[in-house]
């Protein structure tokens, strides 16, 4: 399996992203997972895997190519963002300044005077198709004139619709009163047969509920009587069979609580009985669960108190572990003995203070070698940077000498060039002159004198000299001497520079090795007799073997004392196991149960249960025998009441005559519908009489022609209103359409003058920073960055080397950035030409611009360097170096530097150190 996992932090919070991959159990890899984890929420985000690179940019701010410009200085890629070309600066300086709304603005500078103009186009075609639709005004007026004549003929049309609908309303209307006197007489036959059915089947049974409605109340009363009667005898038998059951359930229950106690109880003293037996029972299982919670706590103890012993009571016989412990003890006190006796030490010490004391005496001995090796390594300094002037001071004695004999090297180069060029100059002019005199013209004046005769013009000489090849052959010499004369002047400047820096370093380098060494022999007089870090660190080791041997003492001793509490604690324990097992051996005799207090719960509440029962069935066998008399005497004295009515009416029987009884809402029903029916007839017979005298006034108003003449005549008349006010709707169409284009031209004509006034500014606004994809305003804003960008690098390079400045290229040189070189005059030169060392001090520079200026935008609190400090002179390291701590030291900003020089180790004191072992892996330490 391998994981990799970076936490970083950001203006949205602190992240961590984590890729991992698997191997399955069939020796395959398994898909790859990313995951991002919020630390402030401590949730993972949710996300797909494939997502998870998008969004550490859209938190970071940076994508992977700007990251290694601004942040992490990759190895083989310092030179990135300085030899980058225009777009990919751009870009990087767009998204680290956040200055992408100048492309936005160009953008849409060029969509808002784009939409501008396509609306006033689109309104001008519609107003040429208006026009083409337009009719003449001799068209609009004949319109006119043909519209109000259709109209005309549609009122006549109408009236004469509306006499024959009338008419045919009138014939409509006589044929249904007739159908409707049909209807009617058929309803009043079906009326009065329904009726003689009804007199069939229900006049007799209806007849009779007249005869004793009088007494209907008596004879419910009775009919109730006799059921609730028989229903209370029925109860009362079921009560009997309820008391037979209830007593036997006693005897079942004072049955169970004899063979629990197992002791005769009599009903009077069951309850008590069984809670004295509970009683006793819980107070035996409350003895024994306390020795058993005596026995776990007295084992914790024992255990505790073995704490820093390897033994400890599990699950061993007791009688076993205390013969262990005794043997212990003995073994342990012995090796107590011969312990202080190796090292001297009497009972009494305390071995804690001792081994303080001792770990204080090596602690002095760790600061006073380290203390050692600081002025060793400044002895190793000071012997460098000898070695270093050494190594200078043959260059320094002969260069003045080289520079003196090429000083006048050039002197006597410059003269002769000098003399050179007059003589060329003399020649040019007297050439000048000669050419003059071949264009005279016997005849003509001359421009200089006025003659008009020549005679020296015929005889010129034709002359060569070589001054031009001579001054082209000593030009290149003098250049090239030129050149190597200021190199090896900056090689002198430099090399007195460096001596000067390392002259100083020494002195600083030897009074802080005096003012060590006065410390050192202050602080630590008792250890002047060591005189190396070997000495040192054998000293301490002999300390540290010392306090090794007194710890295990102290150990030991800790071990001896932990047996000897123990074993009271043990003998403890045996008497609580005897004491348990008599109290187990008494309860097991008296209840061999699993939860006393539940059966004998139990047991007593049946017992109450069913005692109450006995007493409530007695309390309703009394009421119901109560109600069964009082019913009998009531159902008595109602019957001698109803037999009489029964007699008087016709009915041999009570019994008969409550079967003659209907209930009141059936009798309800049946006089109701008898009296429906005979309202139907009644209505029937008057709304024939009324239709009669009706149909008789219609037919009096009636128009001889035929209704279907009327139809016929209706049909065409309507078809032709149809026709004309299609044609009316033809023509208005027309004149309205006309209108409505009129209308829309002239609203069109105002939309257009008011936007072409509006258009006027987003036109002027194209022509300024317009295009489709905002690249000019753009370009515009980026210049002005990387302008400032560029200043910021020079700003940090002045700290870092004073030969270059950084400059944006002109437009004859390429996209790269361009250094000026002012050890050579202010010259231009392509970064690209620039060595391995002087590309890193510039890349170096620019990345810290770079950061100061997304420091607005994107917070880089970060800057990580691979490599690049091989390529360095000692100088030039140092003096990088000093920049970074002092960048570091004003910022707060982490600088962290991955490199392979060993000259690095003795200017960073915090290093994360990775170290190969030879299998395959590596390792880190943190020093």
């Amino acid at each position: 399996n391998a994981m990799a996992r970076v936490t970083y932090e950001c203006k949205n919070g602190v992240f961590s992203s984590q890729w991992s991959i698997e191997v399955n159990r069939n020796n395959n890899l398994n898909d790859y997972e990313m995951e991002i984890h919020d630390h402030h929420s401590g949730k993972l985000l949710d996300l797909k895997k494939s997502l998870v690179p998008t969004k550490n940019e859209e938190l970071i701010g940076l994508n992977y190519d700007q990251f290694i410009k601004a942040v992490l200085l990759a190895q083989g890629e310092f030179a990135q963002f300085l030899k980058a070309k225009k777009e990919e600066r751009g870009e990087l300086l767009e998204k680290i300044t956040g200055t992408g709304i100048y492309r936005k603005l160009g953008i849409k500078a060029f969509e808002k005077n784009k939409d501008a103009n396509r609306d006033i186009q689109k309104q001008q075609n519609e107003i040429q198709v208006l026009k083409q639709d337009l009719l003449s005004d001799e068209v609009v007026e004949s319109n006119e004139k043909e519209l109000q004549q259709k109209i005309e003929k549609l009122e006549k049309q109408q009236k004469d619709k509306e006499t024959m609908q009338k008419s045919i309303a009138l014939k409509t209307k006589i044929q249904e009163h007739k159908s409707e006197i049909e209807t009617r007489k058929k309803q009043e036959d079906n009326a009065i047969a329904e009726l003689k059915t009804f007199d069939a089947e229900h006049g007799f049974p209806l007849k009779q509920h007249e005869k004793v409605q009088e007494k209907s109340d008596e004879l419910r009363a009775w009919n109730q009587l006799n059921r609730d009667l028989a229903k209370n005898k029925s109860t009362s038998a079921t009560i009997e069979e309820d008391i037979k059951r209830n007593l036997a359930g006693k005897e079942n229950l004072l049955k169970q609580a004899r063979e629990l106690t197992k002791d005769e109880i009599s009903e009077e003293k069951i309850l008590d009985s069984l809670n004295q037996f509970r009683d006793k029972v819980l107070k035996l299982q409350e003895n024994r669960s306390a020795k058993l919670n005596s026995y776990s706590a007295k084992k914790d103890q024992l255990n505790s108190e073995l704490r820093e012993t390897s033994i400890q009571l599990e699950n061993q016989q007791l009688e076993d572990f205390i013969l262990m412990l005794k043997n212990e003890f003995k073994n342990t006190s012995e090796d107590l003995q011969n312990k202080r006796k190796d090292l001297g030490i009497d009972a009494q010490i305390d071995l804690q203070q001792k081994q303080q004391e001792l770990k204080a005496r090596i602690g002095i001995i760790r600061e006073a070698a380290s203390s050692f090796r600081n002025i060793e390594s400044e002895t190793k300094e000071i012997n460098r940077l000898e070695k270093e002037i050494a190594q200078l001071e043959p260059s320094l004695k002969n260069l003045p000498k080289i520079v003196g004999e090429e000083t006048k090297q050039l002197e006597d180069l410059q003269k002769d060039f000098k003399i050179l060029s007059l003589k060329r100059e003399n020649q040019k002019l007297k050439a000048s002159l000669e050419e003059h005199r071949e264009n005279l013209i016997d005849g003509e004046p001359c421009p200089l004198c006025g003659a008009l005769h020549h005679p020296f013009a015929e005889e010129m000489d034709q002359k060569e000299n070589d001054l031009e090849k001579q001054i082209l052959v000593l030009q290149p010499k003098i250049e090239k001497l030129q050149k190597e004369l200021s190199q090896h002047q900056a090689e002198f400047t430099n090399l007195q520079n460096n001596l000067k820096k390392f002259q100083e370093k020494l002195v600083l380098a030897q009074e802080k090795r005096q003012l060590l060494k006065v410390q050192f022999i202050d602080r630590y007089k008792d250890l002047s007799s060591l005189e190396t870090s070997e000495a040192f660190e054998s000293y301490a080791q002999q300390l540290d073997s010392k306090l090794e041997k007194l710890a295990a003492l102290e150990k030991q001793q800790k071990r001896n004392a932990a047996f000897q509490m123990a074993l009271p604690l043990a003998a403890d324990l045996q008497d609580i196991i005897a004491q348990g097992k008599q109290i187990s051996k008494e309860l097991e005799s008296l209840y061999s149960g699993e939860n006393i207090q539940n059966e004998t719960q139990e047991i007593s509440n049946k017992w109450s249960r069913i005692q109450q029962g006995y007493k409530d069935l007695q309390e309703r066998k009394a009421e119901i025998g109560k109600s069964i008399a009082k019913q009998d005497s009531e159902l008595t004295n109602l019957e001698k009441e109803l037999a009489s009515f029964a007699s008087e009416k016709g009915f041999e029987t009570i019994e008969n005559t409550w079967q003659a009884l209907i209930p009141e809402v059936e009798a309800a029903k049946l006089r109701n519908e008898q009296q429906q029916i005979t309202k139907r007839i009644e209505d029937s017979r008057s709304a024939l009489k009324l239709l009669g005298v009706q149909l008789q006034k219609m037919q009096e108003d009636d128009s001889p022609t035929s209704l279907e003449e009327l139809n016929t005549a209706l049909r065409t008349s309507s078809e032709l209103f149809i026709a004309l006010d299609e044609e009316r709707i033809q023509i208005k169409r027309k004149l309205d359409n006309q209108k409505d284009y009129l209308k829309r031209m002239a609203s069109l004509q105002l939309e257009i003058a008011e936007k072409e006034k509006q258009t006027r500014r987003w036109r002027l606004l194209n022509e300024l920073i317009g295009d489709s994809k905002g690249k000019s305003f753009n370009d515009f804003a980026q210049d002005l960055t990387l302008s400032r960008l560029i200043n910021l690098a020079n700003i940090r390079l002045k700290d870092l080397s004073d030969r270059y400045i950084i400059d944006k290229p002109t437009e004859e040189e390429d996209d790269g950035l361009v250094a000026i070189d002012e050890h050579m005059g202010g010259q231009r030169r392509s970064v690209k030409t620039l060595s391995g060392g002087e590309t890193f001090i510039l890349s170096l520079s620019m990345a810290l611009a770079l950061s100061d200026l997304a420091s607005k935008n994107v917070e880089i609190n970060s800057l990580f360097i691979d490599e690049g400090f091989g390529t360095l002179d000692p100088e030039t390291l140092d003096q990088t170096l000093d920049t970074l701590e002092k960048l570091q030291a004003e910022s707060s900003k982490t600088i962290g530097i991955i490199s392979h020089v060993d000259s690095l180790k003795e200017r960073i004191s915090t290093q994360i150190q990775l170290t190969r072992n030879g299998q395959g892996y590596s390792s880190l330490a943190i020093k």
